[in-house]
């Protein structure tokens, strides 16, 4: 299928009418917020995931990022299907806990190789597509994690910062081409993942509790507010900007409140 043979759009006319979307890790959470807003705004999109899973009219496919030949096999895949691939979000992440001296290197090369490698491999795979795109956009779910110490998340910290890092460096490398890369920075997002954290803990209200005050504004993000976030990058209303860490953090990053 080519791009003049995509499949009709969403009748409710919005700003993503017309444009075809992938998302990784697009069947929960952050990832699947994403999808449907911006199929809700007119766009068609497909959803990579190990379990791909997704309600209409969200396309899934299997793919594992840690694996370059099934992620190239489901980009092309849903590049067909789409007719063309304009947007590409940049989702799929795993967690970790520990300093730095808890994890063996078995550890650090999976959590690197999902979270860093992975975001390599499927904007490798997706890139031929994108430059024949006149509203090219590439966004990543990277985390506050990037720009703030936090405590026992060596590990998890360490890939963020590395793909803040490459989120700029490909910025600069594709501005000349029409492809437009940025991040979202986001804080503690109550997702699926998160509650499964909470679940083994000790005391998952206690804990809850501690992971909502350490942000400002008092409570954990919601996946759809970092939804938003990724979609005003996305969209073809913010040709000028790339290269950019939005923070979705409750204030995090930024803000230091006196204490009650």
């Amino acid at each position: 299928m080519n791009p003049s043979e995509r499949p009709n759009a969403p009748a409710s006319e919005g700003e993503f009418t017309g444009l075809a979307a992938l998302v990784t890790g697009g069947a929960s959470g952050i990832g699947l917020a994403t999808a449907g807003l911006l199929a809700a705004r007119g766009a068609t999109v497909a959803c990579l995931d190990v379990n791909p899973e997704v309600p209409a009219p969200l396309l899934g496919f299997r793919a594992d990022v840690s694996d370059d030949a099934s992620v190239r096999v489901a980009v092309a895949d849903a590049a067909e299907a789409l007719g063309g691939l304009d947007i590409l979000v940049n989702n799929a992440g795993i967690g970790a806990a520990g300093t730095i001296e808890d994890n063996p290197d078995d550890e650090w090369h999976r959590v690197l190789d999902v979270n860093l490698l992975g975001v390599v491999r499927v904007t490798r795979a997706a890139l031929p597509l994108l430059r024949a795109s006149d509203h090219a956009a590439i966004v990543n779910t990277c985390s506050v994690a990037a720009t703030t110490g936090l405590p026992d998340r060596a590990l998890y910290s360490a890939t963020k910062g590395a793909l803040l890092a490459l989120t700029r460096a490909t910025a600069a490398d594709l501005v000349r081409a029409g492809i437009r890369v940025n991040c979202v920075n986001p804080g503690t997002v109550d997702t699926p993942w998160v509650g499964r954290l909470l679940a083994a803990a000790d005391d998952p209200v206690a804990e809850r509790a501690a992971l909502e005050a350490r942000q400002p504004t008092g409570r954990l993000v919601a996946a759809e507010e970092v939804a938003e976030a990724i979609a005003q990058l996305a969209s073809p209303r913010a040709g000028a900007v790339t290269g950019t860490a939005v923070a979705v953090d409750g204030g995090m990053h930024s803000l230091r409140l006196r204490p009650r």
